[in-house]
């Protein structure tokens, strides 16, 4: 198996060190094989990891299969899904290094830090996976459209715009304040949308559309806590339109990790909205804004690198931890 070890610097911002320190780490790991193949590849702007990891394959055993590894945060596990779902023989491992990592928090805080430890990913199986796809775009674990994804987008844009320190220090008062006043703009928090799934329609005014392959966002659990990567379906929420108020304490409710009373829950493997004006998309943590998107379940995949034999759990233990806490 080849390796292809997929940095990107943004992530590791004023922190050159600790990125120097994990290619240390992974050229010690690799001076134990015979007859190591491995790479170290840094990615300079978005969309150029899917060029070189294009590269790499051309340079490696038709046959022979390529893991992937995305290290930073949500960006380059975006883009590495986007390059790994064209190749049938690549498997992807994320080793969080960002902000936060939704996709693998269903395997429990504890484990979060194994994932960073060369060896054990390096030799960790791979669970096959379901991804959610629109058009030419793939994601892992979401995909909100809305309000969420619009109020996302601010405070993603505040933080280009700022230096890390600042941001720190201001991102709680402005995402207090987006939370606050976005229920106020008709135009995210009521908005109606044309939509269908799997053939039903389900159209109406919404204030809240959560595609989901996982249970977390942000950190937190959401109100489809029964999300999982590996059962062959999407989870979709949709949260009706309320009066502001309505709106912010339901969308507090669902971001929680319970379902508010207006919260329509349906399950399916195609979902199709629409809108006449153009809406925010989020995937993952990228961001479109389009008036029409058609997302589809793709089965199976892409193959997720799971360290010290984890798998997936299932919907029912989920719930069980829920209500434990």
């Amino acid at each position: 198996m080849k390796h292809v070890f997929v940095f990107d610097p943004k992530a590791f911002y004023n922190q050159q060190w600790k990125m120097d320190n994990i290619q240390d780490n992974i050229g010690q790991f690799f001076r134990t094989y015979e007859n190591p193949d491995f790479s170290v590849i840094h990615s300079r702007y978005r969309r150029n990891t899917m060029l070189l990891l294009e590269r790499e394959a051309e340079k490696s055993e038709p046959d022979g299969d390529i893991r992937v590894y995305a290290i930073g945060g949500e960006e380059i596990l975006y883009d590495c899904l986007n390059a790994v779902a064209h190749f049938p023989n690549m498997q992807l491992a994320a080793m969080p290094y960002g902000q936060q990592s939704d996709f693998l928090k269903i395997f429990g805080n504890e484990n979060m830090e194994s994932f960073r430890d060369i060896s054990a990913v390096v030799q960790a199986h791979a669970l096959p996976t379901d991804i959610i796809k629109w058009g030419v775009n793939y994601a892992l674990n979401s995909c909100y459209i809305g309000m969420n994804a619009a109020v996302s987008k601010n405070i993603k844009d505040m933080r280009s715009n700022l230096n890390k320190g600042s941001f720190i220090v201001l991102s709680k008062l402005s995402s207090f304040l987006n939370y606050i006043m976005m229920p106020f703009n008709r135009k995210q928090s009521g908005r109606k949308y044309k939509i269908t799934i799997d053939g039903v329609d389900y159209s109406g005014n919404y204030s809240l559309i959560h595609v989901a392959n996982g249970p977390y966002h942000n950190g937190k659990k959401t109100g489809v806590f029964e999300a999982m990567p590996n059962d062959g379906l999407l989870d979709i929420a949709l949260i009706k339109e309320s009066h502001p108020l309505g709106t912010m304490l339901s969308t507090g409710v669902y971001s929680s990790g319970k379902r508010p009373g207006n919260c329509v829950y349906v399950r399916g493997k195609e979902v199709t909205v629409h809108s006449d004006s153009q809406m925010w998309i989020q995937m993952d943590n990228e961001y479109f804004q389009d008036t029409s998107v058609t997302m589809s379940l793709i089965p199976n995949a892409v193959r997720m690198a799971a360290v010290n034999n984890l798998s997936y759990p299932s919907a029912s233990n989920l719930k069980s931890s829920k209500k434990a806490k």
